[in-house]
């Protein structure tokens, strides 16, 4: 499948009985085998109802069949409430890491060669987590303190990330 195909189809909001996994929409199993790559790579960008897009992965659910998770600020901007209709229109997502490189990371990590060499030796899950962290302040200024914890707190621990010491200097302003 050529990176600018996309698929789209009505699926429904569903949520499921579980603590780990909430609110989703389904993706079958004939539309999630053209986007998963032969590595594994199961990366697209969901856009739903033509309003709202967000780069996520297909989740296998076990049955052959897959989804994706829809959060509560997804939900809440477009109303949606279990059960609901939903148009989605998949795409592959061939960014570099899943997510945006928030700019203030991206420039931190530019000028700090040890960190870079830290940050992109992490597993791409790992990178997507701490790219989420970065990126998700509202401000230019928390999203630069948080890079500046995040690339120390690699640098303090040889390249390991110890989430509960990194929650601490993010609440602490590094």
């Amino acid at each position: 499948m050529s990176s600018d195909s996309e698929i789209t189809f009505i699926t429904t909001l569903k949520k499921f009985d579980s603590n780990l996994w909430g609110h989703h929409i389904l993706v079958s199993e004939v539309i999630a085998n053209q986007f998963i790559t032969e590595g594994g790579d199961r990366r697209v960008v969901c856009t739903l109802n033509d309003t709202i897009e967000f780069q996520c992965a297909l989740m296998p659910k076990g049955d052959g069949g897959f989804f994706i998770n829809i959060n509560k600020k997804i939900r809440d901007t477009l109303k949606l409430k279990i059960g609901m209709q939903v148009q989605a229109t998949l795409r592959k997502d061939d960014s570099k890491y899943g997510l945006p490189m928030p700019e203030e990371l991206a420039e931190l990590l530019e000028l700090d060669e040890e960190g870079n060499r830290f940050f992109h030796a992490l597993t791409p899950g790992k990178q997507r987590t701490l790219l989420y962290i970065a990126g998700n302040a509202k401000s230019s200024d928390k999203r630069i303190m948080r890079a500046i914890a995040i690339v120390e707190h690699l640098k303090a621990n040889n390249g390991k990330i110890d989430y509960k010491m990194l929650n601490q200097a993010l609440r602490d302003g590094v």
